[in-house]
């Protein structure tokens, strides 16, 4: 029985007060190195996912360029989402507006890249603005080599049911610094910019034509890192082919959008108000385009190259806009 009493008492000395279990010392912190309990080193900062350091390192992403597939002509829906035959079916709507609606102008086609890629950055304007479809048409009908067109655009897009998903079908791409790259330095795309972002569809009427700012330069980073040129577009006539005459905050609040526009057809048409625009002459025209051959990729981490790169795109659009405003002699018919 003693024996029996000694044996559970040995089995119940490492559950003591004094046990490393129970925040006692650790065996070679009190000199036991010979004790039967295990000393085991933990790390609680240790990544679990990290690789060993003997295993093969990943290839660098712009080793695997060779890997992405060439455009196909014949493939109906891309990789994007972007879907030709629908963008067939819309088409002839497109057009109408392009040819006899708003009668679209266009200057300095030939400065767009015929094969390689090329980041487009424009003036924007108007509820539900109808600049990205007709510098998308004029590219369309007016090149010497049409090409696809590709639009950056922004997140919210994706939360109205229908409107997302159209958007993408025609080449609406969310706004991101890899799908940009992607388009822009893998496949050699066209793309579109607003810098201007949703500052430039809010303006009220009476601030037509007067850019906001481009904000911190991101388009500039895009394009450096991707080693493509940009082209800015001055567009003219959006802002009178669906004007915004004042907000109502509380409604916007109560809807859900991210503005709630008063216009000549919205709300009191509701839905039918996206395809009541006004019949504007639209004069859009492509300026020269910016290289950046002469700077290496670090320049997209100067932030003062950026904003100053930012600053004159910004400038040289007005300006143009200015001269295109100064030229015209009617809204309606240029």
């Amino acid at each position: 029985m003693e024996a029996r009493r000694a044996t559970q008492t040995e089995r119940r000395r490492f559950l003591s007060t004094g046990s490393p279990l129970l925040g006692g010392p650790l065996p070679a912190e009190a000199g036991a190195e010979d004790s039967p309990v295990a000393t085991v080193t933990y790390e609680a900062d240790a990544d679990v996912y990290r690789i060993p350091p003997d295993e093969p390192q990943p290839v660098p992403l712009r080793d695997l360029q060779s890997l992405v597939p060439e455009p196909d002509a014949d493939r109906q829906v891309d990789d994007w989402g972007r879907s030709e035959r629908i963008y067939r079916l819309m088409e002839p709507v497109l057009n109408f507006y392009y040819r006899y609606w708003f009668r679209v102008q266009v200057e300095g086609i030939e400065r767009i890249p015929a094969t390689s890629g090329a980041l487009l950055a424009s003036n924007h304007s108007g509820a539900l603005p109808p600049d990205a479809p007709m510098i998308m048409q004029a590219i369309r009908n007016e090149h010497s080599s049409p090409r696809p067109l590709y639009m950056l655009g922004e997140h919210w897009f994706k939360g109205y049911p229908g409107i997302g998903l159209f958007t993408n079908k025609i080449g609406l791409v969310a706004a991101h610094p890899a799908n940009a790259h992607r388009l822009l330095h893998d496949e050699r795309r066209l793309v579109l910019v607003f810098p201007e972002g949703q500052k430039g569809t809010r303006k009220l009427f009476w601030q037509r034509y007067k850019l906001r700012r481009f904000g911190r330069g991101g388009f500039v980073k895009t394009a450096i890192r991707a080693g493509v040129p940009i082209v800015p577009v001055a567009v003219v006539g959006a802002e009178e082919a669906m004007p915004i005459f004042a907000h109502v905050p509380l409604l916007q609040r109560l809807t859900g959008l991210i503005y709630f526009p008063i216009n000549h057809a919205f709300p009191h048409f509701g839905l039918l108000a996206a395809g009541m625009y006004m019949p504007a002459k639209f004069k859009i025209r492509f300026l020269e385009p910016v290289h950046f051959d002469r700077y290496g990729a670090d320049a997209a981490d100067d932030v003062a190259f950026v904003q100053q790169v930012a600053d004159d795109i910004r400038a040289r659009i007005q300006v143009a806009l200015n001269e295109m405003l100064r030229e015209r002699t009617s809204v309606w018919f240029g």
